[in-house]
């Protein structure tokens, strides 16, 4: 048992403050929980890091009340644009992908699919709106605090930290202690959560510097410009890679190196002639700002608990930043976790309700790392196109590249082969099924018996709503009055809620007489909410008084397609579903 008094007492601490962390900080507070972050450095992020904001996590930050905030300082969906292949940004230009939802059909798929837009918001603009949120609601934000060690035992954990101002350490005794602090993380390796995959497997330099590049790249609106140039083929992300930061004078290069010889010398004229190499102009006066090298990694944890320990971000997943799924997947991690330490925390649940974070989240996190690290090996085929894999000087190169001009057969099958290898990139700019596709097996999610029907089309392509319990709750557009708010609108706001229709009394008055209360949302003509599109009707997958029980995080956990035959038979069915979520059956 625990007897030394400690200096601090918390119901959770969270270590690291970057997406993972400050998510789960603002979630926790939304949701009244108290909690404490504590962070080793003695500020925010101060580089771009992670910028590929997609529809879930907006979704997300909707439901937490940060969505305006967020698009008004993000860089918006018609400006993430198509992605460009060139020799330079003042070179040759070999082709296009319509990326990031920008692609008219995809467009639409996105118009179908959320209430929210996919947008740019790099990590060193998203982590203060994450993190003032969650202060101003609650959560205690030390600075200059670095995690030391943890001992746990049944009802608590007791961390040391030490403040690196006084150079003095104190223990911060919680109830539970959540780790996301990074792809290094201490709290991980002191918890022993078992990893699958391997760390270093290729080496990359990000520089960020500014330069006025807008006659190069307003034309041609980008988040991601790929040259392919001599001397760009190694390393993990196999070309030179210009990522716009905000429109168009702020920039981030990634560059690769040989990770078995080491990183260069990180000189401010080496990243320079790096910057300038890729620009393709040595006129554009250019600012470099910071250079920092790092490996890509290809590693996920099979377990994200040991006991009161919990991670998240990339703590559990590391893995390139092919996909933008990085800070995504963080943000969904915590989100997934906040609502069950709450109900957890105020009795409502078992702590059982807690083994489905792993359950839940793991697969998608072996997922993510899996498509991250395919997506890179899917740009070899673009040079493979052009003859640049191998070995040849860069006088060979640039000829093959040249050779594409001609009008041969042998130019018309490499146009080809340039096209379709380009094409093939949609896998990583335009995979709207992995951003929305996941689907959850837990002791929280209560089967409905029917038959798992798969995918009609490729699934990291193509999003396929469903309200089959462990899907997120299709979106679409209903009305309240004068209003007009999507489904997703509905759910959340840290409760369950019940979804039924015109013949759905039964489910409404059992879901009533719940503890804890459900929000009852009743769909039909005349009824609280109207479908005037039909749209519910028919992504609803049930006859009007079935009902749907969806958690806190927009998930189905329970469905029943049809009306209750009576008042007893609702109460019967919901009470043992809801049973069964929080961890009592």
């Amino acid at each position: 048992m625990h007897t030394v008094e400690p200096d601090v007492v918390t119901d959770v601490l969270i270590v690291g403050s970057g997406p993972a962390g400050a998510s789960a900080a603002l979630a926790l507070s939304t949701y009244g929980v108290p909690n404490i972050v504590v962070t080793r450095y003695a500020r925010l992020a101060d580089t771009p890091r992670a910028h590929i904001t997609n529809q879930r996590t907006m979704e997300v930050l909707r439901d937490l009340g940060v969505e305006d905030e967020v698009v008004a300082k993000a860089t918006p969906q018609h400006l993430m644009g198509d992605t460009t292949f060139c020799t330079s940004l003042a070179g040759e230009e070999l082709g296009r992908v319509r990326s990031w939802g920008n692609d008219p059909l995809v467009q639409a798929a996105h118009d179908l699919a959320s209430p929210t837009r996919m947008c740019d918001m790099p990590q060193h603009l998203m982590e203060p709106v994450l993190i003032d949120a969650a202060v101003a609601r609650g959560t205690n934000l030390r600075f200059s605090t670095v995690y030391k060690s943890f001992v746990q035992d049944a009802d608590g954990v007791t961390v040391t930290v030490e403040d690196r101002l006084r150079g003095d350490e104190y223990t911060i005794r919680a109830k539970y202690l959540i780790g996301a602090d990074g792809g290094r993380s201490q709290v991980a390796e002191d918890a022993g959560l078992p990893m699958g995959g391997q760390m270093g497997v290729a080496g990359s330099i990000n520089i960020v510097f500014d330069a006025d590049l807008t006659k190069y790249t307003a034309h041609r609106p980008s988040t991601l410009y790929w040259v392919l140039a001599p001397g760009a083929t190694v390393g993990g992300i196999g070309a030179g890679l210009v990522r716009c930061v905000r429109p168009w004078n702020e920039w981030l290069i990634v560059w690769g190196y040989d990770v078995t010889a080491g990183a260069p010398d990180l000189t401010t004229e080496y990243a320079e002639s790096v910057v300038r190499k890729l620009i393709g102009d040595d006129e554009i006066p250019v600012t470099v700002k910071s250079s920092s090298a790092w490996t890509v990694n290809e590693m996920y944890a099979e377990t994200y608990s040991a006991g009161r320990v919990f991670c998240a971000g990339d703590a559990t997943h590391r893995h390139p930043p092919s996909n933008g799924l990085g800070s995504n997947t963080s943000i969904q991690d915590s989100y997934n976790l906040a609502w069950k330490l709450k109900l957890v925390l105020d009795g409502t649940a078992s702590p059982r309700l807690l083994d489905t974070y792993t359950a839940e989240r793991a697969p998608i996190g072996r997922q993510i790392v899996t498509r991250a690290n395919k997506s890179i090996g899917e740009t070899a085929p673009v040079f493979e196109a052009l003859d640049g894999l191998s070995p040849q000087t860069p006088e060979q190169l640039w000829a093959n590249i040249a050779a594409r001009k001609d009008a041969t057969e042998a130019a018309e099958k490499q146009r080809a082969r340039l096209r379709e290898a380009i094409a093939f990139k949609v896998y990583e700019f335009n995979a709207h099924g992995v951003d929305l596709n996941q689907r959850y097996a837990s002791e929280a999610i209560v089967p409905d018996g029917t038959p798992d029907p798969g995918f009609d089309r490729d699934p990291e392509l193509y999003h396929q709503p469903t309200t089959r319990p462990g899907a997120r709750i299709p979106h679409a557009w209903l009305t309240s009055g004068t209003r007009t708010l999507s489904t997703l609108d509905t759910v959340g706001q840290g409760r369950f809620t019940l979804i039924t229709g015109i013949g759905g009394d039964h489910w409404t008055r059992a879901a009533e007489a719940q503890d804890p209360a459900i929000t009852t949302v009743v769909i039909g003509p005349g009824r609280q909410y109207e479908d005037p599109y039909g749209d519910w009707a028919r992504l609803s997958e049930m006859a009007d008084g079935g009902a749907l029980l969806v958690r806190p995080d927009g998930y189905v956990a329970f469905r029943h397609a049809t009306a209750a035959a009576s008042a007893e038979d609702a109460e019967r069915l919901l009470s043992a579903a809801l049973r069964r979520i929080l961890g009592h059956a």
